[in-house]
């Protein structure tokens, strides 16, 4: 049961849960990524300026990592195991029911039924459009929330069913927001022209309750229940009905979201920074790419093609890039280093465009190295920390990153506003870019030298440890002889 439990496998139904995630994906990521046809539209309706309209996207973005902490909440936790119970009652009702719920308590499963949700709830109450504040807290709060509970769990889950293919799972998964953005781009253009934004936000809630059934789908490993199950009858004392879990379940909650100790780790320092800087980046060039087109004269359908592209480069450069590294031919710090400092220099270039084709060009090349970095940045988390720490590391990282997704947009939005120019907001996201690539080339020089100092000790234990009996026995039979 150990091997079971220590070895994932790496196929069979874990193509299912990419699968899953895959969709998840598409209807969390993709839809905050085309935002930015219906940024132009609320902007306008409420006559506000790109800064204050751009806190939208920042709340959704900041709530989006965060909302793993809040999974720590007892409101939260209450409500994420009434919902697993609903779930799981029917699979649970032959044995140990008390252990199996607690099983799912904190499974994936019930954390993506209930991130559809909370992005449903997001976009149908976003349809009243009250006013800016409302849309901060429906569209902005409810909807980065939902994203949170349904992406962390769903990219975490692909990590936990592959191990050698995980490059590749990993990147399939993450491919969905570019193709459901490559269809979201047109069809979020068509909902506009025919229902309005606020319609058009309605629709998006509806479409986004398919999350759930994603949910479902997403099977916990067997053998990690039947251990949590076996864990289960072992504590319970016999002739009793009151266990040692009951006990537990009436004093406040213990679970642990983070190992805070990754913190004292240079590595994990240095990753934390560089997500810092990439989440300033990495959301403006969505947001504001609509508005730039805007303002060159460009037509609304040509437009939303551009998101299309964007989308079809991006899907071309996350499976690329996840079978190359997945070969192992190269490290894959080494790859996502690369792969920044290209991102960065076609967001650099980008505002050069003048019309359309250029325009498209430029936006392909961005979407194409944006879609190699996505493709394997979590994977070298995985490279850094180790797995045993991959699922505290990650709620931790996208913790710390939450603070980058907080300015990025707003900052791009306020020299936007000083210099009444889209393209600011580029130059502003090419520049971050390259400073984070700074802090990925010192990781990977610190990495090497406790390598080669690991090598050296080693080394230096072998010269000086002591004969191996062999050794001994040819030494005695020389001196007999």
């Amino acid at each position: 049961m150990q091997d079971k439990t220590s070895n994932p496998p790496d196929g069979g139904y874990g193509w299912v849960v990419v699968a899953s995630a895959f969709t998840v994906m598409g209807l969390t990521v993709a839809v905050l990524k085309t935002f930015g046809l219906l940024f132009v539209e609320i902007q306008q309706h409420f006559d506000e300026l790109a800064s204050t309209t751009s806190w939208i996207t920042s709340v959704t973005i900041t709530i989006f990592h965060l909302g793993e902490v809040l999974l720590d909440y007892s409101v939260l936790s209450i409500t994420l195991m009434f919902l697993t119970y609903l779930s799981f009652s029917y699979f649970a009702a032959d044995s140990a029911p008390v252990a199996s719920s607690l099983c799912a308590r904190y499974t994936h499963r019930a954390v993506v039924i209930t991130g559809g949700l909370l992005a449903f709830s997001g976009m149908t109450l976003g349809f009243l459009g009250l006013n800016m504040v409302w849309m901060y807290a429906t569209t902005g709060f409810l909807q980065g929330l939902g994203i949170s509970f349904s992406w962390i769990p769903a990219i975490s889950i692909v990590s936990h069913y592959f191990s050698k293919k995980r490059a590749l799972a990993s990147a399939i998964a993450s491919a969905g927001e570019c193709v459901f953005a490559f269809m979201f781009g047109p069809f979020f253009q068509w909902l506009i022209s025919q229902y309005g934004w606020k319609g058009a936000l309605l629709i998006i809630g509806g479409i986004q309750l398919n999350i759930c059934v994603c949910g479902v789908l997403m099977r916990p490993l067997a053998s990690s229940c039947l251990l949590e199950a076996r864990h289960y009858e072992t504590e319970r004392p016999l002739g009793n009905g009151n266990s040692r879990i009951d006990k537990e379940d009436k004093s406040p909650t213990t679970h642990k979201t983070f190992n805070w100790m990754l913190l004292r780790q240079p590595e994990f320092v240095l990753y934390a920074v560089f997500g810092i800087l990439a989440a300033m980046s990495f959301f403006v060039p969505p947001l504001f790419l609509v508005p730039l087109s805007y303002s060159l004269g460009i037509d609304d359908s040509w437009t939303a093609s551009l998101l299309s592209i964007l989308a079809v480069a991006d899907f071309a450069g996350r499976l690329l890039c996840g079978w190359y590294a997945n070969l192992h031919a190269t490290k894959t710090i080494h790859l996502l280093t690369v792969t920044i400092t290209l991102i960065s220099t076609s967001l650099m270039l980008l505002p050069l465009a003048n019309n359309y084709l250029s325009l498209a060009i430029f936006t392909g090349f961005y979407g194409f190295f944006f879609g190699t970095t996505v493709a394997i940045h979590i994977t070298v988390l995985a490279d850094v920390v180790g797995m045993p720490d991959f699922d505290s590391a990650l709620g931790l990282f996208m913790l710390i990153r939450s603070t980058g997704g907080f300015v990025g947009p707003p900052l791009a939005g306020l020299i936007v506003d000083m210099t009444g120019d889209y393209t600011a907001g580029f130059y502003m996201a090419g520049a971050t870019l390259i400073l984070s690539a700074v802090f990925l080339v010192t990781l990977d020089q610190l990495q090497q030298r406790k390598e080669k100092g690991t090598q050296t000790n080693t080394k230096q234990e072998n010269s000086t440890s002591p004969y191996s009996t062999l050794h001994l026995l040819k030494l005695q039979t020389k001196r007999y002889q």
